[in-house]
């Protein structure tokens, strides 16, 4: 199930994940009860965004600012915004 991303919403990370650096794994992790999953670095730092504040459209602008050099942003930010909510990883606010 593919969910439909609007740039105005605003994601957060559900109740039953935590995001937190890992020292050990070397990259973020989500926390919940019945183990962890390992994020790779785009993740983390999509997810690290995810904060109930800011909306898709500011997530991306911030990630473009932070990663310039890096292409098309936008789309990947949103195929793994939708692979998320469908893992249940986020919620949306609005």
């Amino acid at each position: 199930m593919s969910t439909e991303i609007e740039p105005g919403r605003i994601p957060r990370i559900t109740r039953q994940f935590r995001l937190q650096w890992e020292e050990a794994q070397g990259c973020h992790v989500l926390l919940y009860p019945e183990g962890m999953v390992k994020l790779n670095g785009p993740a983390g730092e999509i997810l690290k965004r995810c904060d109930g504040e800011r909306s898709i459209d500011g997530i991306v602008a911030d990630l473009e600012t932070q990663f310039a050099e890096a292409p098309n942003l936008r789309d990947d930010v949103y195929t793994f915004l939708s692979t998320a909510h469908d893992n249940q990883w986020i919620q949306f606010d609005a």
